[in-house]
């Protein structure tokens, strides 16, 4: 697809053989692999106002090839933020330092690894402008062992303070800033921090998905004063933010802590099913209620997983630091004791209110442990009896627990709906959601509460025949005018934001469509009858021929007599014989099978060069009559050569509810019973293909062939109802091709979309894809596509 750049590069050459043209043309492909349209635009947009202030070429060049890389890293969503910051920044500095902060941002983006943390790492440097300008240049230079060494609040708090001590020293400035002073490099030893969140992201992501085989979304924050909570975890739109680095506490190393508190804070999402009230309450009895609720997710998490007791309990039982003050005010003191007892069972108290309460709430527990009211009615209560035995201090005082893995606890009042329960048809794996039980006649008939139940309940009862009425003499699907459906298959989706696999994501349900007249398949054949007559010249090409004999061989299983006189003859005059005098005999099979999976979205119901309300609209062909033309002329001709073939279709409304309609399997002949299925198919609905070549590829493998292959018939690219990110489905069905190759499944995929070239290359591969640029060739392009493919 060829663009023409000369609009954004105003302040340069804008021949389109010029270097800069090439390198915004190289970069603007790498750049659409990350970036939605929209982001595009930004993208460009933004080379038009690097132009505009005038700082050379390097800063747009530089902007141009670094920003894709960026984008990969934290989102699109920067790009105006980084652009608005560089145009605030050029009255302040030189292009050069501009330059060079551009060319640090890839660095930046994957050591910071967040939106909103990359947003305060841009407001640093717009600080730094105003308050130590010298000093943005060497600061720049040794941008790579900061950010290897250093968080963002830790490297606002050394930047700060440089710029503090010399605020009127510039040649000091750019001493401190290059690393060169002895008080430089002791200000960043100091706030040099210990367990990076960005080095150990992905082990905390395999980590939570263990314990309960769910995706949990992290973000890191920058754990100073731009954050809501200092260094305390917190949970805010379903992500669990955690803080950017943890040191070692009392001698528990900083991954332990980073366990410690994404396994708390997944236990919240998880366990937590509705809010609690806090009318009535004063900030001093949250806090005690919190600590139950702590304790009641806590408890439910341990009954699954045993072994994070030991994970918790440690922050209990570790001594304090050598120079750590071991003494707490009293009330909290009392408070950290009782947390301990609600955790361990085991631990006796001298305090009898301690022991008492922690009795009454583990027997709540063992009554109604889902309910999160027990908290409500243990906290008010024990609050009522602690403050008689203790004043209560400063609110200051009682959020400064020694407990740095239990977050803010803001999302057990603040609270909108929980992940998994309220919302577990998004995001509970599917294979957990609904149990599906095939059951004997009696115990349908004996024990079923309801015949026709919704996708709500909590178990389908399934028999291996039709459940006959003879009163209807029909069956119950036939009376209520539904096919059956299948067992739910349930496949993984690539989630390309954490580089992981969604086990369980999407659910495919075979379905079955309805039925038409048989005959309308056996006209398309008339009515392509130039088509199906050079088809048939394929299908005598194709054909397997038997026994096949090659001559001109050294080596072979017959002697080639003609060859062998001659060599003898040559051997006689001395002439040096041609040795190929043996023919080889080789059997010419074609063992292949192949599934025809077309895309049945609602797109395929548009009329073919007419609008809506135009003369002519209701007699145009669809792009669905054209898919069901063009595989139906292909199903004739694999039947005439042989091959083991299926026809397959699919639409989806989202991840629970992928069809999948199968109108012609293997084992079936290609008769009137499959061309009434596939003359009676429809449109409508979505298109989830990553999810569809699984199941496609799945059916496949059950086959025994050596060349198996996926032949895609599509009109545009992947897209559902629940996935707004239009690159998610792309990368899904990238990764669901790679998955096939690895099993040994060719994919092919046929569009019938002109602008497929932006993604349909980078999902199927430079060759494994055509494009249809007029819809009405495709009954003639579809067999010659097969024909190359196993020819």
């Amino acid at each position: 697809m060829s663009i023409d750049f000369s609009e954004y590069l105003s302040c340069l050459k804008a021949d389109p053989e010029h270097e800069h043209a090439q390198a915004l043309e190289s970069s603007y492909q790498e750049a659409a692999r990350v970036m939605s349209p929209r982001g595009l635009e930004h993208y460009l947009t933004g080379i038009k106002a690097m132009c505009t202030l005038n700082k050379g070429r390097d800063l747009v060049l530089t902007y141009v090839q670094e920003m894709p890389g960026v984008v990969k890293e934290v989102g699109e969503d920067i790009i105006p933020d980084i652009v608005s910051s560089l145009m605030k920044l050029s009255s302040h500095t030189s292009g050069t330092v501009i330059t060079l902060m551009m060319a640090n941002m890839p660095l930046a983006a994957s050591r910071l690894g967040d939106f909103e943390v990359m947003r305060g790492y841009l407001n640093l440097l717009h600080q730094l402008a105003g308050k130590a300008p010298r000093g943005l240049r060497p600061m720049m230079e040794n941008m790579d062992e900061l950010l290897s060494k250093l968080t963002l609040g830790g490297l606002r708090r050394w930047a700060l303070w440089g710029a503090q001590a010399h605020a009127r020293d510039l040649d000091g400035q750019m001493a401190y800033f290059g690393l060169q002073t002895e008080s430089s490099r002791s200000v960043l030893q100091k706030e040099r921090r210990g367990t990076l969140f960005v080095d150990n992201q992905r082990k905390l992501n395999f980590y939570l998905r263990a314990l309960w085989a769910r995706a949990f979304f992290m973000r890191p924050t920058s754990g100073d004063y731009e954050s809501r909570t200092g260094f305390k975890p917190f949970i805010e739109d379903f992500q669990i933010h955690l803080p950017d680095a943890f040191d070692a506490w009392r001698g528990i190393s900083g991954m332990e802590l980073y366990r410690a508190a994404a396994a708390h804070c997944a236990a919240h999402m998880v366990y937590t099913t509705q809010p609690m009230s806090a009318e009535q309450l004063n900030p001093v009895q949250r806090i005690f209620i919190e600590l139950f609720e702590d304790a009641r997710i806590e408890a439910l998490a341990i009954r699954e997983f045993p072994g994070l007791k030991k994970l918790w309990l440690q922050f209990f039982t570790a001594p304090p630091e050598e120079g750590e003050s071991a003494q707490l005010h009293p009330l909290l003191d009392l408070m950290m004791r009782l947390a301990r007892a609600l955790l361990d069972a085991d631990y006796k108290d001298s305090e009898p209110l301690v022991d008492e309460a922690a009795a009454d709430f583990r027997k709540a527990l063992d009554e109604r442990a889902d309910d999160n009211r027990i908290s409500w009615l243990a906290g008010v209560d024990f609050y009522n009896r602690a403050i008689q035995v203790a004043a209560v201090p400063s609110l200051r005082v009682l959020e400064d627990m020694p407990l740095p893995y239990r977050d803010d606890n803001d999302c057990v009042w603040d609270f909108d709906e929980n992940l998994f329960v309220t919302r577990g048809v998004d995001y509970l794996p599917a294979s957990q959601q609904q149990v599906r039980r095939n059951v004997s006649v009696l115990e349908m008939v004996n024990e079923l509460d309801c015949e026709l139940a919704g996708d709500d309940a909590q178990e389908i009862w399934t028999l291996s025949t039709p459940f006959w009425l003879d009163q209807e003499a029909c069956t119950i699907n036939e009376l209520e005018g539904k096919e059956p459906v299948s067992e739910p298959y349930h496949y993984q989706e690539w989630d390309y934001h954490v580089q992981l696999y969604r086990p369980d994501w999407a659910t495919i349900l075979e379905r079955r469509q309805g039925r038409g007249d048989p005959e309308l398949m056996d006209e398309i054949l008339t009515k392509h009858k130039p088509v199906a007559s050079r088809i048939r010249h394929l299908i005598d090409a194709l054909q397997p021929q038997g026994i096949v004999r090659r001559r001109g061989y050294e080596e072979g299983e017959e002697l080639d007599l003609n060859a062998a006189v001659r060599a003898m003859i040559d051997i006689r005059r001395g002439v040096m014989p041609d040795p190929r005098i043996n023919i080889r005999i080789n059997r010419h099979i074609r063992d292949l099978s192949i599934v025809v999976l077309m895309d049945l979205s609602e797109s395929t119901n548009e009329k073919i060069g007419v609008k809506e309300g135009e003369p002519g609209y209701e007699e145009a062909s669809s792009i669905l009559d054209l898919t069901r033309e063009s595989t139906g002329l292909l199903a004739w001709a694999i039947d005439s050569i042989g091959d083991n073939f299926a026809v397959h279709g699919f639409a989806s409304d989202g991840r629970h509810d992928v069809q999948y309609y199968r109108f012609k399997d293997f084992n079936q002949p290609y008769d009137d019973d499959a061309k009434s299925r596939m003359a009676g198919m429809k449109g409508g609905l979505s298109t989830r293909m990553g999810a569809a070549l699984r199941h496609a590829g799945w059916h496949l493998t059950q086959q025994p062939a050596q060349k198996r292959l996926v032949l895609l018939v599509t009109d545009g690219e992947p897209a559902d109802i629940d996935e707004r990110d239009p690159q998610y489905l792309r990368h899904d069905a990238k990764k669901a091709v790679e998955d096939l190759r690895m099993r040994g499944i060719h994919t092919y995929c046929l569009t019938l979309d002109p602008d497929a070239d932006r993604y349909v290359a980078r999902i199927f591969g430079e060759n494994g894809y055509s494009i249809v640029d007029q819809v009405e060739r495709l009954p003639e392009r579809l067999p010659a596509v097969f024909a190359a493919l196993t020819g």
